[in-house]
C-alpha cells in the first residue's frame, strides 16, 4: 500500500507539473499575440508614418515580432518571437496566427543593445514560400527592402513589385549598424501545437485552413481586417 501510495503521489505531482507548464506556455503565447496587436496598433496610429494600407490590402502575409533583442560588441546577435498571419486571396480576410522566431548574427561597427519591434510585409509567392520554409534567411532566400510609410501609394506599388518582403522596425535604446540581411526566420511548430491543442504546422495554419481563429487572436485579426478594409473603401472596391 505504501509503495502504491508513493507511486500515485509521484504521478499526481508529475501531472500537476505538466499541467502548470502547459498553462504557462499557453499564457505566454496569448501574451505574444497581445504584444503583436499592440505593436501593430502603435505603428498604424499615425497615417503619415504608418504602413500604407494599400500594402496590407495587396500583401500575402504579415509577420510581427515584438521586442526583438539585439546586442553586441563588433559581433552582433538578435533573437525574438512573433506571429505570422496570411490573407485569403479570395475573400481578402486575414486568417489565424502561426508562431515564429527570428534570430541571427551580423558583423560590423556596432556597440550597445536595444529592443526592436519588427514587422515584415510579405508581398509575393516567393516571400511567402520562404517564410514557410523550415529556416528562411533574409536577403538570401528572398529580397528584403525597407518599406515605405504613410500615404505614398506610388512607392508602395513600386516596392510591392520589386521586393518579396518589406520590413519595418521601431527601436528603443542605443545601437549602431543595424543589419537585417542574414537574419533567420524559423517556424515555431511546437508553439503552434500547444496553442491549437493538436499537432499542426505553420503551413497547415496559413495555407491549408487547418484551424480556426482563436479568441485570444481575434482582436489582432480584426485589426488587420479593418486596416485592409480602409484601403478598399478609399478606392471604391
Amino acid at each position: 500500500m505504501k509503495v502504491a501510495l508513493k507511486v500515485l503521489t509521484m504521478f499526481g505531482m508529475m501531472f500537476c507539473l505538466a499541467s502548470s507548464a502547459a498553462l504557462y506556455a499557453s499564457s505566454e503565447l496569448d501574451g505574444r499575440i497581445h504584444e503583436a496587436k499592440l505593436v501593430l496598433s502603435e505603428i498604424m496610429v499615425s497615417p503619415d508614418q504608418s504602413i500604407p494600407e494599400e500594402l496590407l490590402s495587396k500583401c500575402k502575409a504579415i509577420a510581427i515580432y515584438p521586442n526583438v533583442l539585439k546586442g553586441g560588441f563588433i559581433f552582433g546577435a538578435r533573437f525574438g518571437k512573433g506571429v505570422v498571419l496570411a490573407k485569403d486571396d479570395k475573400t481578402g480576410q486575414w486568417g489565424p496566427v502561426a508562431f515564429s522566431t527570428i534570430g541571427g548574427g551580423s558583423w560590423g561597427l556596432q556597440i550597445g543593445g536595444q529592443m526592436t519591434d519588427l514587422i515584415f510585409v510579405v508581398m509575393n509567392e516567393r516571400g511567402m514560400n520562404g517564410l514557410l520554409a523550415s529556416k528562411f534567411t533574409m536577403g538570401a532566400d528572398a529580397s528584403v527592402a525597407a518599406g515605405p510609410v504613410g500615404r505614398n501609394s506610388q512607392a508602395a506599388t513600386d516596392l510591392s513589385l520589386q521586393a518579396g518582403i518589406l520590413s519595418y522596425s521601431r527601436s528603443r535604446g542605443l545601437f549602431g549598424g543595424l543589419a537585417l540581411d542574414g537574419s533567420v526566420v524559423t517556424q515555431d511548430n511546437n508553439s503552434n501545437s500547444i496553442y491549437y491543442g493538436k499537432s499542426v504546422t505553420s503551413s497547415d495554419i496559413l495555407m491549408r485552413n487547418a484551424v480556426q481563429v482563436q479568441p485570444s487572436s481575434k482582436e489582432l485579426v480584426d485589426s488587420l481586417n479593418e486596416y485592409t478594409t480602409h484601403w478598399a473603401k478609399r478606392v471604391g472596391k
